[in-house]
């Protein structure tokens, strides 16, 4: 059967928020590959950023962190080598968590296939 593959923006520019928050779940059928994720830090002081990836009806916690509080410089960026490459399924999702409302802006880029 035909097979759809397309790289899009998954998550737009946007502000990371300071509550754990399901950015990206591949929807029914879909599978998403990480090729790019970014933070920047737009304040005057240093702040942090959790990332987690979630099976599944699995639920946010120690054992699915991937980047834990990585601190990021004021006016610094940080692009997350090691969620590159990591494949979600159908309802697993890519989580964040800022230490600072307000302070990160994130964008993220996968490889979708249904």
């Amino acid at each position: 059967f035909p097979m759809s593959v397309i790289d899009k923006c998954v998550i737009q520019s946007g502000y990371a928020a300071n509550s754990e928050t399901a950015e990206y779940t591949p929807a029914t059928g879909v599978r998403g590959t990480l090729l790019k994720f970014t933070a920047t830090n737009v304040t005057g002081t240093a702040a942090t950023i959790t990332v987690k990836l979630i099976p599944s009806g699995g639920s946010a916690g120690a054992s699915n962190t991937i980047t834990l509080t990585k601190s990021i410089e004021p006016g610094g960026f940080y692009t997350f080598p090691e969620l590159i490459g990591h494949t979600l399924n159908a309802g697993d999702s890519l989580s964040i968590l800022a230490g600072t409302a307000s302070a990160l802006v994130i964008r993220g880029t996968a490889r979708e296939v249904s």
